[in-house]
């Protein structure tokens, strides 16, 4: 009897002892778990009184930008209620300007984020630019915050759109001047910078009041296709009127409360919810310890939820864990239906552990109706947690081609080009960057076809990114200071047109290859007014006596162009004096010819009432306009106020009655109606005498020259 009770009591003695080790080993852990994630915080220590277990800090998910729109550049903070770091939005984007809310709409209990806003009067596309470390193909949540305030002392509600990238995210409306209008969407990045865009659409100037990006690690929230706009976030039961963000969310995704819904009772715990391991969507546990049940047991538990919007398609994520402890045989078991579908079978809550039940198909309809049955086998009725709702969006949009992206952004960097420059360079469509026209091929990437960098200020050399922009059609980089020589590689761009240097410090030889384009009509080519410039190589020689035969003889050939030139102008002079019918009136004279006769209001229809103007002289306007046929054409008016008109307007009219050639316009008719007289000309649409003289003129006049010289 000795020795049992001697045995009894070392067996007692050591499970004391295995208890109290295994204890110490717990309180260990724990407190070694506090210490490695307060030693991520900025040297400053934390307290967590009455948590069993550590919470983690946002910047453990890595990949946050928190950002206060409007407040000074430089200008940092702790948030209070968050404790989330914000900064300015210097670095983020080039364009908008501070403004603060009106004071009769600040208040103790408003957040600081609200307190300010960025605006954007100018432009219609505005963007931010944000690069998080973890790049593209990571999943991101991107919160854009809007509240009016009155930041404008104009007391009017503006309207506008949000753009994720190049795809459409929300519109933004607001009910008052004190409305707060958050948007979320959960997305993939497809490029390494996130653009987040507001876009005028002639409804108010845009402004914006905070943005937050969080940073996902796990395939949580994803679609087929697409990306989530957030609808509804509710936490079920709560018993309080408080959101729940950061830090209870490790994502910082922000639960509204919601006491319950019609019929239903509110339940909760006081034990941590996934205390051991943290569930797949790393839910927090103040939002899991609230539930809702049916009053009565044998009730389902029906909510929904009206959209309006028929077409819409939604992602429902449904949060479940038990929070009453199970007696004997009790059990619970439900199934849930969407629309009178029956969406998921059987649903058995874990005690204390979270459970998600989501969408694998969007669901469709103007109402969302939820029903949640118990089973047969089921004692218990059904519960519900917490609930979010996310709206399908389409991103069937591509960003603009990626060489053309990096090429363009080579060159925004390199000329420091324009404010304006900012987001995706094509889409959307119709706000494309300033100067730059894309071709656009259903949902494929767009790509740059037309550069018009006229009038700049660049300076330094040609890009050499331009190589890279292979569907580039027309490239206007006239009335600039570039300096250097004409790159070769721009005679290598396969569609390239249309090619505009003019006005510019370029020196050296022009590639004999853009000449040989030029001549063959394959390339527009204007080169004027770049003094250094010659237009073959070599632009120097080193012996003295073969530059000045080149100069003698060139001089030599322009002084017989000018004789011929002054010559075939008197013989022109003469051939009109001489041909003109002196029968005529001071005031009328005729007219009449094989040629086509218009009445005034024929001219007045030719020429859309006059529209547009083509150009001026000491007779008239020149007007442009469309024949019935389609056919272009130049129409000359002579002007009543002329004192030198009507003779000049009858001598150039008999002219051209009698001369026809092919390098000269051709008279198509005449108008002598009423005191309105006017000469209607074929339209030469292929550039005026200025762009030929300074432009292709001088590369096919040196050619002649130097094969004269041959």
């Amino acid at each position: 009897m000795g020795s049992k009770c001697k045995s009894s009591r070392a067996y007692d003695l050591m499970m004391r002892f295995i208890f109290i080790s295994l204890f110490a080993i717990c309180v260990c852990i724990e407190k070694q778990t506090v210490l490695a994630s307060d030693a991520t915080s900025s040297g400053k220590s934390e307290k967590f009184v009455g948590h069993k277990h550590a919470r983690r800090k946002l910047d453990d998910i890595g990949g946050d930008i928190s950002i206060d729109c409007g407040v000074p550049a430089g200008f940092m903070y702790l948030d209070e209620k968050t404790q989330l770091s914000y900064k300015s939005d210097e670095e983020f984007i080039r364009t908008g300007v501070n403004k603060n809310i009106s004071s009769k709409f600040m208040s103790a209990n408003l957040q600081n984020t609200y307190a300010t806003v960025r605006s954007f009067p100018e432009g219609n596309r505005n963007c931010y630019s944000l690069r998080p470390p973890e790049g593209k193909a990571k999943t991101y949540l991107t919160r854009a915050s809007f509240m009016y305030g009155d930041y404008d002392d104009e007391d009017k509600l503006p309207e506008f759109d949000l753009y994720i990238g190049v795809n459409r995210w929300d519109s933004i409306k607001f009910d008052n001047a004190s409305h707060v209008v958050i948007k979320e969407i959960i997305h993939s990045a497809l490029m390494d910078e996130i653009n987040v865009c507001l876009l005028n659409t002639g409804k108010g100037t845009p402004f914006i009041s905070a943005l937050e990006l969080r940073h996902f690690h796990n395939a949580t929230y994803r679609t087929q296709s697409g990306a989530l706009v957030l609808y509804r976030r509710l936490d079920v039961g709560s018993t309080t009127t408080q959101i729940i963000r950061f830090k209870d969310d490790h994502y910082d995704r922000i639960w509204v409360p919601y006491p319950g819904f019609p019929g239903s009772a509110s339940i909760n715990t006081s034990f941590i919810i996934d205390s051991l391991v943290d569930s797949q969507y790393r839910l927090p546990s103040a939002v899991m310890k609230t539930a809702v049940k049916p009053m009565n047991v044998n009730d389902s538990l029906d909510f929904d939820f009206e959209i309006g919007d028929p077409t819409l398609q939604f992602y429902v994520y449904m949060h479940f864990a038990e929070l009453e402890s199970r007696q004997g045989n009790q059990y619970r078991e439900f199934s849930i239906e969407l629309n009178g579908n029956l969406w998921e079978k059987s649903v058995v809550p874990e005690y204390l552990q979270s459970k998600t039940i989501s969408s694998t198909q969007p669901a469709r309809g103007s109402k969302l109706n939820f029903s949640l049955c118990k089973t047969s086998n089921s004692t218990l009725p059904p519960i519900l947690n917490a609930i979010e709702i996310y709206i399908l969006t389409d991103t069937l949009q591509e960003p603009t081609d990626q060489d053309d992206v990096n090429a363009i952004m080579d060159i925004k960097l390199s000329y420091d080009l324009g404010k304006g420059w900012q987001g995706d360079p094509c889409s959307p469509m119709y706000y494309s960057w300033d100067g730059l026209n894309c071709s656009y091929n259903g949902y494929k990437p767009p790509k740059i076809i037309s550069l018009n960098l006229t009038s700049e200020g660049l300076t330094g050399k040609i890009s050499p990114s331009l190589s890279n922009l292979k569907s580039l059609e027309n490239l206007d980089l006239s009335n600039n200071s570039l300096t250097g020589s004409i790159p070769e590689f721009l005679s290598q761009l396969p569609l390239l047109r249309v090619l505009n240097l003019d006005g510019n410090k370029l020196s050296g030889s022009v590639p004999t290859s853009l000449v040989a384009r030029s001549q063959n009509g394959s390339l527009l080519l204007s080169i004027g007014r770049n003094p250094d410039l010659c237009l073959s190589a070599p632009c120097k020689k080193e012996k003295r006596n073969s530059v000045m035969p080149v100069v003698a003889a060139s001089v030599s050939l322009l002084v017989i162009l000018i004789a011929l030139l002054v010559f075939w102008t008197y013989k022109r002079k003469r051939a009109a004096r001489l041909n003109v019918d002196n029968s005529h009136s001071k005031k009328e004279g005729s007219l009449k010819s094989d040629n086509q006769q218009f009445t005034y209001s024929e001219i007045v229809d030719i020429t859309n009432n006059f529209h547009r103007i083509l150009g001026k002289g000491g007779f008239g306007t020149v007007y442009h306009g469309y024949l019935a046929d389609g056919s272009e054409v130049a129409i000359k008016m002579l002007s009543a106020s002329s004192s030198q008109g009507p003779k000049q307007f009858r001598t150039e009219a008999q002219l051209l009655m009698r001369v026809h050639h092919r390098n000269l316009a051709s008279l198509v008719g005449y108008c002598n109606d009423g005191g309105n007289v006017g000469l209607v000309y074929e339209y030469m649409a292929y550039g005026n005498l200025k762009q030929y003289l300074f432009g292709i003129f001088l590369v096919n006049l040196h050619v002649c020259i130097k094969n004269t010289l041959k």
